[in-house]
């Protein structure tokens, strides 16, 4: 819908009729049934020496747990409990109602207005979602960036993006309370001090996720959690009981998405019954967060690589200077490299363009290769692509790269 309005295509006029939302949410929930079934339930189904119990349990001592009143005793154990989006504390916000990420896939009448509490991935790929879908969307921030992990240039640059689209961001924010009034829902926020009211038709709460282990009596198996109620874990997923493991969104580990708590799993496994090491190196695990265009990042930022050697060597490049990214009228894109500043190593990269995800693989393999900037200046990329992006950064430390031909 997004891309029928501003293609920005001279002489081609595209026209979007009959859009309900209802239908398009449905398909979705018909998507994701069709997936958990075929690459979940029917894997589960295959495996001849797992089976399956549906239930919650709870540990009844550090190597027995209770599931619909049956117990069940193992040498080894691993919690994979997953999470459960976070609940601010926000004054009234249970009676007033709200919706997170679960919901806001499910619910069938678009809002006309939306506020989204908290930035950060599920924040900004919700906002710009239904934004482009037609909702007035607000997003409060409690910091001053939108997303305070990547670098400052990027998230910037894609907060005057989103704003450009029309949503309105309020960051420094701090929300106070929740009421309703004629039918509608309002948020009481403080911004510098001053106090603003914000009238609204549904609140999505994006303000993280809290791990699942207050029901699983962790007490009784003798496994510790930090303050935010997470599983404390070793680099190799054992907790403070050797022979229980964790892994995934319900541990402190430092990066929570998807493929990295599967290979968590896998290694857990592996480390639980043949008693190997395993671990993962997570500076070299990438992330992206889905609004258009992509933001994503591997290894290190300038601020990490000034705390680690107390000088750095980076570069930024606008996508201005990426012939593919011309042709496609998708110039408003960043990307920012940072190497050693001796070596030369690429020890990290965040790239803010279309299909980032998909660029920050390649970006991926050069920080877990230690690959160097003269590395990828003597490889030869596709032209015109925007895996180009990643030779013209390398370029940058040592070219002046706006006087360089396209085809470089």
């Amino acid at each position: 819908m997004h891309l029928a309005k501003n293609h920005n295509i001279p002489g081609l006029d595209i026209e979007v009729k009959n859009f309900n939302f209802a239908t398009v949410v449905q398909h979705e929930l018909d998507l994701v049934a069709k997936l958990r079934e075929e690459k979940y339930e029917k894997v589960l189904l295959q495996l001849e020496n797992v089976t399956h119990i549906e239930g919650k349990a709870s540990f009844v001592s550090p190597d027995e747990i209770d599931v619909n009143g049956q117990t069940y005793q193992a040498k080894k154990l691993i919690i994979a409990a997953g999470s459960t989006a976070t609940v601010p504390p926000i004054e009234n916000i249970q009676e007033v109602g709200y919706l997170t990420h679960i919901e806001a896939l499910q619910i069938k009448n678009l809002p006309k207005e939306l506020i989204v509490v908290g930035a950060g991935p599920l924040g900004l790929e919700f906002a710009q979602m239904y934004s482009r879908f037609g909702t007035k969307v607000t997003v409060l921030q409690r910091s001053d960036s939108i997303f305070p992990p990547a670098e400052k240039e990027l998230t910037d640059r894609l907060a005057e993006i989103l704003t450009n689209e029309g949503i309105t961001i309020k960051t420094n924010a701090q929300v106070k309370s929740a009421r309703k009034e004629a039918g509608k829902k309002v948020l009481i926020i403080m911004i510098a001090g001053q106090e603003e009211q914000i009238i609204t038709d549904e609140i999505l709460l994006a303000t993280g996720k809290t791990p699942n282990t207050k029901e699983l009596n962790l007490n009784k198996a003798g496994v510790n959690v930090d303050d935010k109620l997470a599983i404390k874990v070793t680099p190799e997923f054992q907790t403070s009981q050797p022979h229980i493991f964790a892994v995934g969104d319900v541990t402190n580990l430092p990066i929570r998405e998807e493929p990295t708590a599967g290979k968590e799993g896998t290694l857990a496994a592996e480390n639980a019954l043949n008693n190997t090491k395993n671990s993962i190196d997570y500076n070299s695990v990438p992330w992206t967060i889905f609004t258009d265009p992509q933001l994503a990042g591997v290894g290190l930022t300038e601020e990490q690589e000034m705390n680690q050697l107390g000088r750095c060597l980076c570069r930024t490049v606008s996508f201005a200077d990426v012939p593919k990214a011309i042709i496609m009228n998708r110039t408003e894109g960043l990307i920012k490299m940072a190497v050693h500043p001796d070596t030369k190593v690429i020890l990290g990269i965040q790239i803010l363009a279309p299909n980032a995800g998909e660029l920050i693989a390649q970006a991926m393999w050069l920080v877990k290769n230690k690959s160097t900037i003269d590395d990828v200046v003597n490889s030869l990329p596709m032209f015109p692509t925007l895996s180009e992006t990643i030779k013209i950064a390398a370029l940058s430390f040592t070219k002046d790269i706006s006087k360089l031909s396209c085809c470089v």
